[in-house]
This record gives C-alpha cells, structure tokens and sequence, in this order.
C-alpha cells in the first residue's frame, strides 16, 4: 500500500491549495465568525467547490460523481483543514452522502447524490444522542406509518444539521434494530436549534415528535452500515486535522525562524530545537497513518475499522499536541485572537472529540485486535 500521492493526487492537492488560499484563507473564516453569518459557510464559495466537482469526489460517475476515491477526498479535506475552511464537505460527502452510497436504494442514490455532486442538497448525519461520542446508544425510535416510517427522539451535536435539505438519522425500530431513516428540511415535528462550537463551527440540537420520514434503502439490513459510515467519517475527518497539524506545525516553525529575543532567533535555543524536532515526528506518524487509513477505504481493507480508530486516535491527540506547542512557542501574543494559532487550538478542542477521542479510539483498536 503506497503511502505516496500518484501524480494526479498531487494535481489535485496543488490546485485546492491554491483555491483554498485564495477563497478559504483563515481570514475569511474570521470573517465568517464575526459577522455571525447564519449559515456558518458562504453559500457562492461552496458552489464553485462543487464546480470544481470536490462533492463527487467518492461518488460514481452515474450520480454525477468522479469516480475517484477517499484518498483524492482526503487531499481536499486536508487543504481546507489547513485554513479552518468552513464548509459543508465533511457534514454532506463524508457521513451523510457515504450513508446514502453504502445503503441507499438505486432511486435515492440516483437522486440524492445527483444534487449532492451538484451542490444542489446538503445532507447531515443525526447520529449522536450522548454529549461524548457513543453510537451505541439509539433511543430515537422509528414507527411504521401509513406511508413509511415516523421518528421521535433527539439528537445532539448534528454537524451543520441546521442548513441540511435532508437529515440521515439513525433510529431503533420495535424489533430492536438500527436502521439509517431520511428526513426532509422542515418536516412536521421537526425541531433544528443552530449551537456554534467553541471553533465557532456549527452544531445543531435536533428533535423529532412524530416526524414522518423515509427508509434509507432496508432499514433491517442498514444498521451494520451505521459503522461503515463512520469509520470512513473518522477517516475523512482525520484527514481534514492532518492539515490543521501541518499548518500549525509550520506557521510555529517560521515564527522559532523568525522572533528574536535579545538579538537571537529563538529557534537557535537548544531546547525549542528538541521540541520542534519532537512535534516533527508525530506530524508525520499522523501522516503515515492518515495516508493509510484512506488507501485502506478505497482497497475495502478488511481491517479498516482499526485503521479507522488508529488515524482518528493519533490524530486526536497530535492536534492537541499541535494547539499547545503553537500557542506556548508563539508566547503571549499565541493567547490572543489576534493571532491564528490559538484558532487551530480551539478547532483541535472540538475535533478531538468529535467522533471519538484519543482514549476512545484506543480501547476500540485493542477490542477490535482481541486484547
């Protein structure tokens, strides 16, 4: 499994760097935060991504797609992560839209991953119900009604929830089973309270009250894709806190070039230089095993769910590592907002947790391993 980028992949990184700096540059992202704009993204920036076709990247060329695979995903994801880029690309390719492609029938995928590779719907994955990561837990229930199914229940921390066309939500039917159920935008019994994270991202609280909803492909037969989704969420979302590490690490790395105390560069200091070389390290652990994990979606690796929780739990824990080290070595000025750095910190804080954190993952490599 080569963990080197082919040719086209660096085509493809080469020119969403370029895009990303030039439309989704952390300080447009700040621009973002302070005028409180509802959506929490810029609805003109996201079609011209979609033009670009980054929301077909894992889809086929039948619904509009690309064709390609999650490591071409990842080369996008880990650019926007670079500048904090705010956009709907995790909430709607990577959990809801995988949802669709893994259980949705051929008439959904047909029409919901057609207006996702078009821009034209943005999806969100209702999954959570505990205030850490647990998706064992499902009380949301599904009911058979006259014309398919109704939910009722509640769902927290759903990632842009609140500009989702349509919700993917996971519920218990009466026989036991969990079952991946669609929801409309504005349905009847539907409640969606927009939440901003510490990262000034969005976060919907969602509930359900009878809300009439539709079946994603057989829901008897969905539940063991539930997993599947969310190992390759973790996956995507790992990638996109690679370039959050990266482009911590080497913002801290010009400033330790650059700052000068009493006529010397900072980065001559002895101890800096161990630091820096140890940060150095676990970015590119993180590196490895990001590449890995991505390679491991698209080859149906047998053992991705470990590679799933390995990336997700080294991830986790050098992004934090990466906040820290950034906010400490840039000094006093690293604890302002007037600095970047600490807006890498703050976006560490949420992601470490988001979908598992550090500990969580661990336990679940060791359980999967049989330890």
């Amino acid at each position: 499994m080569s963990l080197i980028l082919s040719e086209e992949q660096e085509l493809l990184r080469d020119t969403a760097r370029d895009f990303v700096q030039e439309h989704l540059s952390v300080k447009a992202f700040r621009a973002i935060r302070d005028q409180d704009v509802a959506d929490g993204f810029d609805r003109k920036i996201w079609a011209e991504l979609c033009e670009l076709g980054w929301a077909g990247i894992p889809f086929s060329e039948e619904v509009g797609g690309a064709g390609l695979g999650f490591a071409e995903l990842g080369v996008v994801l880990e650019e926007l992560g670079r500048t904090l880029a705010p956009t709907p690309l995790l909430a709607t390719v990577a959990l809801g839209g995988t949802a669709v492609a893994l259980a949705g029938n051929e008439t959904q995928q047909k029409e919901i991953l057609t207006a996702v590779c078009a821009g034209e719907r943005l999806l969100a994955l209702a999954f959570q119900e505990t205030p850490r990561f647990n998706p064992e837990v499902v009380e949301t229930r599904a009911e058979t009604a006259a014309d398919g199914y109704t939910l009722t229940g509640e769902k927290r921390l759903v990632v842009d929830g609140h500009v989702a066309d349509t919700l993917v939500v996971t519920a218990r039917s009466a026989d036991g089973s969990v079952g991946l159920f669609l929801v409309d935008a504005g349905a009847a019994g539907l409640s969606v309270e927009r939440t901003r994270m510490v990262d000034s991202r969005n976060a919907a609280n969602v509930r359900f009250d009878g809300t009439p909803a539709q079946a994603l492909g057989d829901p008897t037969a969905s539940a063991a894709v539930v997993d599947e989704v969310l190992d390759r969420a973790m996956i995507a979302l790992s990638a996109e806190m690679l370039g959050g590490i990266q482009e911590s690490f080497e913002r801290t790395l010009q400033y330790l070039k650059d700052r000068d105390q009493f006529g010397v560069k900072i980065g001559t200091f002895q101890a800096l230089k161990h630091r820096a070389a140890d940060w150095f390290c676990e970015v590119e652990l993180a590196r490895s095993i990001v590449l890995m994990a991505l390679r491991g979606v698209d080859d149906a690796a047998p053992n991705l769910p470990q590679l799933a929780s390995a990336a997700k739990a080294r991830t986790s824990d050098v992004y934090i590592q990466s906040g820290e080290e950034g906010v400490q070595l840039f000094g006093g000025i690293g604890m302002t907002d007037e600095e970047d750095i600490g807006l890498y910190l703050k976006r560490a804080r949420v992601t470490e947790l988001w979908l598992g954190d550090g500990d969580y993952h661990r336990h679940r490599f060791a359980t999967l391993e049989g330890y």
